[in-house]
């Protein structure tokens, strides 16, 4: 296995990754990674938070003799560009940069490029397929298949049900309605006409891509994929709903395989408890559930 350092261009931005070779291999099958939100980099990283599962994938992948390509958000790791002002279709340009990219390079085997995302990522890829018939197939892991702002409002609901211990007991002790704030948040961004602005709750708000993914809905690009689908979430996924596997096979036309996986999470590790956001920084010291990068690796 050989980890090349490369780099494409998107909108005038040079964007970093790494293609990662099976050794020896000619013309290899790849699949092109994209990651889920927040400023994380090609291997889904991001300072205190090492999620990881890009760069275990692509490892795996390689000893099959599966190539694949990850790359850097903007203003992220190695890339140009400004993270807080890139927006969720910016996500996708660079995304069909990438694909763009893979289609000339002289190691991959042109007529088998996969897409995957996890995430946000898997949003993209639905998107960024809809306009590449020539893409050998797709892979969504926690993917959508609603409008943007429902799957929030889904997640603020299974977020707040989730609380224990000491949040729990803030949340009551303070009469915070987590719902109820979400959607004065939400309706804030929608109102404002700037990339991003500062908020006491969290800091920094990418109002621009929240204002364009609360818009997006998937149903159409889902229906336009020509490729095989390959969709995989977690039973104990809260920020992305389960049941959307079941939307995807009355809109998908196209080869669909599903899985909802049992015990497994938004961070595609298993737990054995509810899953919530309390116990994600135990969840990502554990490796990443076998079972998903086995129904990868068979399904491609």
């Amino acid at each position: 296995m050989i980890d090349r350092d490369v780099v494409f261009t998107s909108a005038g931005l040079h964007l970093s990754g790494s293609l990662t070779d099976p050794e020896g291999s000619d013309r290899s099958p790849c699949v092109l990674m994209v990651t889920g939100s927040g400023r994380v980099d090609r291997n889904e990283n991001q300072k205190k938070f090492a999620i990881n599962v890009m760069g275990r994938l692509a490892g795996l992948l390689a000893q099959r003799g599966i190539a694949s390509l990850r790359y850097d958000k903007r203003g992220v790791g190695a890339s140009e560009g400004v993270f807080w002002g890139t927006g969720f279709y910016d996500n996708v340009l660079d995304a069909s940069a990438a694909l763009a990219f893979l289609r000339t390079h002289e190691r991959m085997a042109h007529d088998k490029i996969f897409l995957l995302g996890h995430s946000e990522g898997a949003y993209i890829v639905t998107r960024v397929a809809a306009e590449a018939p020539d893409a050998a197939g797709v892979v969504l892991l926690s993917g959508g298949a609603r409008l943007g702002e429902e799957e929030l409002r889904w997640q603020a609901e299974q977020v707040a049900g989730s609380l224990t211990g000491v949040n729990a007991w803030l949340v009551k002790l303070l009469r915070i309605d987590i719902v109820k704030a979400q959607k004065k948040q939400l309706e804030k961004i929608k109102r404002s006409d700037k990339d991003w602005y500062r908020t006491q709750l969290v800091g920094k708000v990418n109002a621009k891509w929240m204002r364009e993914f609360l818009s997006y809905d998937p149903a159409d690009d889902l229906s336009r994929i020509e490729g095989p689908v390959l969709a995989i979430t977690g039973s104990k996924d809260i920020q992305v709903d389960p049941g959307n596997l079941e939307r995807m096979a009355g809109l998908v036309t196209a080869p669909f395989e599903s899985h909802v996986l049992p015990d497994v999470t938004h961070l595609l590790r298993s737990e054995a408890g509810p899953g919530g956001l309390s116990t994600y920084k135990k969840q990502v010291q554990k490796a990443i559930d076998p079972r998903v990068p086995d129904l990868i690796i068979a399904w491609l």
